[in-house]
């Protein structure tokens, strides 16, 4: 058992999860410039993120396989800091067009015995207009270093040249807006147009979110007659927004029944799109160890962690069936060991993502999976 993990289970289990996701994600912040600079210190191919076996995807060239998964820098604060940890692509967000407060506290809560996570967070952000001057900022700041904008950040100086090693790439993640009544088609189209335009000139790859259990309605955009328009609007802003095409990808729930997955495979070669996310949290509450009057006192809220992962990589596995080969998926749910990862890897994803692990395993956890999947982190 790691320091680590004896220090999350005698001691953070025992402090508000939201009160200790805020106070070790400012650690990590803190770390950061001595986490970057010790990675740049190390001789070209060893021990930097970049090293190891770089994957081509979406036209992208990610350093590894994982990535972190949207949720944990909602509101991009982070992103350098927490891909100098290993992870080779950072998805911010989930960002919605205007500022909100999100889901009333406590709606964070462990489920220690299970390794798993209760979420009703409900998109809380500071808006799509604050985190773009936050990118922009940032982006001054990597082009002052000598380095690449955010939207070029794979390629040395934006030129894809493939003997270089890229940096980590991040991944922008767009939801609806809460008070945006979801059976609004006009109102839906604009406020996702809003944080595409602001937000996928920083992107280098862009995130359509419809399927987070935890803002009502949402999840009705999953059916394709809703989803078809709104990744079509998305997709036209993006182009309009910026100078080079930004890939675009839907993140699909884990609860949608075989023939909705199905459908969203179809539609996602029916236009074009590039990849698909599988997948998010789970309203299920089968199968936990954790005592069932606790479960019922958490109440609402999307799932995530180990149980996830059976579901995640079944769908994940139809997808795969389905889609063309040059289709991206990336599976994210439960994964939690280098064989999770692997299976992933073997069912058919291109890249996999994490999140909860993280949160239970600490911050040697990214360059464990990076390492164990074949790529030296």
């Amino acid at each position: 058992m790691t320091a680590y993990r004896l220090l999350f289970d005698h001691v953070l289990t025992r402090t508000d999860p939201e009160r200790a996701h805020h106070t070790a994600f400012r650690a990590i912040r803190a770390a950061g410039p001595v986490l970057s600079a010790s990675r740049r210190s190390f001789p070209a191919g060893l021990g930097r993120v970049g090293a190891g076996f770089p994957v081509e995807a979406m036209g992208l060239r990610f350093p590894n396989v994982l990535g972190l998964a949207a949720g944990f820098d909602k509101n991009a604060v982070g992103i350098d800091a927490l891909a100098a940890l290993g992870f080779g692509h950072v998805e911010i967000g989930t960002v919605t067009g205007e500022a909100q407060p999100g889901n009333p506290k406590p709606r964070l809560f462990r489920l220690p015995a299970d390794r798993a996570v209760v979420n009703r967070m409900g998109f809380n952000n500071d808006g799509a207009e604050v985190v773009a001057q936050r990118l922009a900022v940032r982006a001054g700041k990597l082009r002052r270093l000598g380095g690449a904008s955010s939207a070029q950040s794979g390629w040395e100086h934006g030129e894809r040249n493939h003997r270089t090693q890229p940096r980590s790439l991040l991944g922008i993640n767009i939801g609806k807006t809460k008070v945006v009544p979801d059976d609004d088609q006009a109102a839906v189209l604009a406020d996702y147009g809003k944080s595409a335009r602001l937000l996928s000139p920083y992107a280098d790859y862009l995130v359509v979110n419809v399927s987070s259990p935890n803002t009502p309605g949402l999840r009705n955009l999953q059916a394709v007659e809703r989803l078809q328009p709104l990744l079509e609007h998305v997709r036209s802003t993006a182009d309009g927004a910026s100078e080079q095409r930004v890939p675009m990808l839907v993140k699909i729930a884990p609860d949608l029944g075989e023939d909705d997955v199905l459908a969203v495979a179809d539609l996602a070669g029916a236009i074009g799109l590039d990849g698909i996310i599988a997948t998010n949290t789970t309203t299920s509450r089968d199968g936990l160890r954790t005592d069932a009057a606790k479960v019922a006192d958490i109440g609402a809220g999307g799932l995530s962690g180990r149980p996830l992962a059976e579901r995640s990589l079944d769908v994940l596995r139809l997808l795969r069936k389905r889609v063309d080969d040059d289709l991206t998926l990336i599976g994210v749910g439960g994964i939690t060991t280098v064989e999770d990862a692997r299976a992933r890897l073997e069912a058919g994803a291109d890249l996999v993502q994490g999140y909860t692990a993280f949160v239970y395993e600490g911050p040697l956890w990214p360059r464990r999976i990076v390492r164990g999947t074949g790529s030296s982190g």
